[in-house]
């Protein structure tokens, strides 16, 4: 696995140096820096790009939460809020944290959340991943797509019940709808996560959306649908947006745009 880069941010250096003593346990962390102060971390995030960061809350001039909305959103890492005082729990969560620990630090919390880091980005590489490959299907001249002429087989318009059929060549692939867990496209191209498999088939969101079930499956964002089922928890981000963390961990953005679909949620 490859390391994850980490940043540690607190005004007490003591505090730091116990932090990194106690990460070192983690073959795959790798502490690229560190910061005593919130203007100290914005330049460090902005140089470093560290993938995890442990942020102080209580810090002289830019406490933890200026930090983190003064931070562009694409820079902001995935952020354990350590702190002495519990009060500020609900608004570290509110403030998207993947986690909240009190000092001092148990270690086997410290463990969850090193475990929580891990699965959120080997779910955000798993959908990086996909979501390159479709940029480049949409990229391919169309003698070159001959690989991927996997199609929607049924009727357009017809709802497709319990299983969703696409056709591979001469083969008819029958996907059970359970087990789908989120769709996303680019151009003309689409990625069916079902199960431990990924379709890429030709299509659009719009002729794929009609076929779904409005009651199990929601458009999320303009190139996501998500099945509702496989929804575990739901995250507040910046700009009145949030991520749907789904059952194997991978994270999906729900858009300002299609903010009504929370109301499926609860």
């Amino acid at each position: 696995m490859a390391a994850i880069r980490t940043l540690i941010v607190d005004d007490e250096p003591l505090a730091r140096r116990g932090l990194e003593l106690r990460l070192r346990r983690y073959a795959d962390v790798e502490i690229v820096g560190e910061a005593g102060n919130g203007r100290e971390a914005f330049h460090a995030v902005s140089r470093l790009r560290p993938q995890l960061m442990f942020l102080d809350v209580q810090m002289p001039g830019v406490d933890g939460f200026e930090l983190l909305r003064a931070l562009p959103a694409t820079q902001i890492p995935l952020t354990v809020f350590v702190t002495a005082y519990d009060q500020y729990a609900l608004a570290a969560f509110a403030a998207s944290a993947l986690d909240y620990l009190l000092k001092p630090v148990d270690d086997a919390r410290l463990d969850e959340s090193i475990e929580r880091a891990r699965t959120r980005l080997a779910a955000r590489k798993t959908e990086d991943h996909y979501e390159r490959l479709l940029k480049v299907i949409a990229t391919l001249p169309a003698s070159a797509r001959s690989t991927f002429e996997v199609v929607l087989a049924d009727e357009a318009d017809a709802p497709c019940g319990d299983k969703l059929t696409i056709k591979d060549g001469h083969r008819l692939l029958r996907i059970d709808v359970d087990s789908i867990r989120w769709i996303d496209a680019a151009g003309d191209y689409m990625c069916i996560h079902a199960g431990e498999s990924t379709h890429v088939l030709r299509g659009t969101m719009q002729q794929l959306e009609r076929r779904l079930d409005p009651r199990r499956f929601a458009r999320v964002h303009r190139s996501s649908i998500v099945n509702l089922a496989r929804v575990r928890e739901m995250r507040p981000h910046l700009n009145g947006e949030y991520f749907l963390v789904l059952d194997s961990g991978h994270e999906l953005k729900l858009s300002r745009s299609y903010r009504e679909k929370v109301k499926l949620l609860t």
